[in-house]
């Protein structure tokens, strides 16, 4: 360095060459770089802030440690894709990007992956709804939760910030989505493994797996590379609402094998198969007509089922709940839960069913039925239904009764049931009639009074006048009611007034009873009769009057009309009397 000449530098010539010549030397010994090109680089340092790579230019460029998140394990010496954004940006230096260098070649490269089925690398970002987001070739691609793992994953966040391998499995090129797989990789491995494991599989065979998912229909089992499934029949010889309270998950457990298909890879586990049947552990004492005890773990309508014992149930059918012939639903009688007594109807060992009875536990009220309500006896009844013909009443559980509709009043004419009472009312009765074999009452209301028509027999006679007030219009003319609430009926005809106009719902006026018939319980009345009856009595008694008058005055006539009378006429007659006489 004492040698050189700083002169001749500083003047621009050194040994006798100018600075253009150094300047065009050194030049030349760097790579021809330009804008926008993407060039290969290598690294010269990594910390936690930024890269440094040398790409063979003048200076070397910096990136941020962020582009690289997707290669944690980037090291000086790497040989790296860059993008130059500017060669010498307003400070002289060289501005890179990793990132833009990836993603200039990278939706090339994912299109390349899914046809030529290659596995690639894939650095997980973070969590996103239904899976996660993953960083390939400087693309966002998906990665659902269910192609992580063949297992299911519960905790997505083990995986934020892991690198990984991938299948591309569907690009969309409109929208340039990218999905990926991680199970597909794994799925492949497996395949060969579950191959050999299947051909070796024999029904019967007893496996030791782990407890990989639980669902509502079953549970199904890892047996070291290839699944089967439990369903919930088979989980406990019980019957089992909840896989869950059965096994847990990651649970080891001994299965049997039921059935499997080598063609479609299915495999039908059993576990309550392990342990004997139920059934055949069940008392052998227990014989129709015992009474057991069990709890209820099914309702349907047509019945309960009853456990008796873990595995063995036993059928209440609802006609066996109640002494009533009601048809009625299970779930009026019991719920699920119910610890119930119930007597043994039958038992068949062999098929592995029984039924069972809850109302013989009590007596048939029907066995004693003339005892306790014998005819004539007055109760009181709750009613259950209506029909046209009459009303159903309840005097007991398991104890019903019909009253007709004639047996309701002796007064009043009931067209429906509904008028005279109301379902879950009480009602009085009186039992009419028995019919033991076929379990029917016959039963009355209004027989708990006296016949009112025995009375009514004697007051409204034919051509008595009663005071009466419309309280129904009818086609056929107008129902009246009248004292001691027995009703009568006025035709039309019967109901003009002396006015000449028609009397109408609500009037209260006078009717003469013209037809009285205690059998059939009617009363035919009439408005007009009272007072037509009146002037037809009084032009009778004129006329009667009248009539000697007439009398008298019309005999002289008579006298002078014989007096006038001809011989020849007289000798007619005569000649004429002669002839009757003879013919007689």
């Amino acid at each position: 360095m004492q040698d050189f000449n700083w002169d001749e530098f500083e003047n621009g010539t050194v040994a006798n060459v100018s600075r253009e010549e150094l300047d065009k030397a050194y030049d030349e010994t760097l790579n021809k770089v330009a804008d926008h090109q993407v060039v290969e680089g290598k690294v010269v340092s990594v910390d936690k802030k930024e890269v440094v790579v040398n790409i063979g230019y003048k200076s070397d460029g910096i990136i941020p440690a962020t582009e690289f998140r997707y290669n944690p394990d980037l090291k000086s010496g790497d040989v790296v894709e860059v993008y130059v954004e500017s060669v010498e940006d307003k400070s002289g230096k060289l501005i890179l990007s990793h990132k833009k260098a990836r993603l200039s070649q990278a939706w090339d490269r994912v299109n390349q992956a899914l046809d030529e089925q290659q596995i690639i690398q894939g650095f997980i970002k973070c969590r996103t709804k239904g899976g996660m987001i993953v960083d390939v070739f400087g693309i966002e691609a998906f990665l659902p939760g269910s192609q992580i793992d063949v297992h299911p994953i519960r905790d997505y966040d083990q995986f934020v910030g892991k690198t990984m391998e991938f299948k591309v499995v569907k690009i969309n090129q409109e929208f340039r989505n990218v999905v990926v797989s991680h199970k597909a990789l794994i799925e492949q491995e497996l395949e060969a493994q579950k191959q050999e494991i299947i051909s070796r599989l024999e029904k019967g065979q007893i496996l030791e797996g782990t407890v990989k998912n639980i669902t509502s229909y079953g549970v199904f089992v890892d047996l070291g590379g290839v699944d089967g499934l439990i369903h919930i029949t088979d989980l406990s010889w019980g019957r089992v609402d909840d896989p869950k309270k059965v096994v847990e998950l990651d649970q080891k457990i001994n299965v049997v094998i039921l059935d499997f298909d080598e063609e479609k890879k299915r495999i039908a586990l059993g576990l309550k198969q392990l342990t004997p049947h139920p059934w055949d552990a069940l008392d052998a004492n227990l014989k129709v007509g015992d009474h057991i005890k069990g709890k209820v773990v099914v309702i349907a309508d047509y019945g309960a089922f009853v456990e008796v014992q873990p595995g063995v149930e036993g059928l209440i059918h609802v006609s066996e709940m109640s002494w009533s012939q009601h048809l009625r639903s299970a779930q009026e009688f019991l719920k699920v839960g119910d610890e119930v007594e119930a007597v043994i109807l039958t038992l068949d060992r062999e098929e592995r069913k029984m039924s069972l009875g809850i109302k013989q536990l009590k007596e048939d009220p029907w066995e004693a039925i003339e005892v306790k309500y014998p005819v004539g006896s007055k109760h009181t009844a709750k009613v259950r239904n209506f029909t046209n013909f009459g009303v159903f009443v309840e005097l007991e559980e398991g104890v019903d009764g019909l009253i007709h509709i004639s047996d309701l009043s002796w007064t009043k004419k009931v067209k429906h049931p509904s008028e005279f009472t109301k379902v879950g009312e009480p009602i009085d009765v009186v039992v009419l009639d028995i019919d033991k074999e076929n379990r029917r009452l016959s039963l009355g209301h209004k027989q708990l009074e006296d016949n009112p028509w025995d009375v009514f027999e004697g007051k409204y006679t034919v051509g008595s006048v009663h005071t009466g007030k419309i309280t129904e219009m009818l086609e056929k003319g107008a129902v009246v009611a009248l004292e001691e609430n027995v009703e009568g009926f006025a035709t039309p005809k019967h109901l003009q007034k002396e006015d000449g106009t028609q009397a109408q719902l609500g009037e209260e006026l006078e009717f003469k009873v013209i037809e009285f018939n205690k059998d059939s319980k009617r009363i035919i009345l009439s408005h007009s009769r009272t007072f037509e009856d009146a002037q037809r009595d009084e032009k009778r008694a004129a006329r009667k009057a009248a009539a000697p008058r007439q009398k008298k005055e019309e005999a002289p006539k008579i006298e002078n009309v014989a007096a006038s009378t001809t011989l020849g006429d007289l000798d007619v007659l005569a000649n004429l009397k002669a002839q009757m006489e003879k013919g007689e």
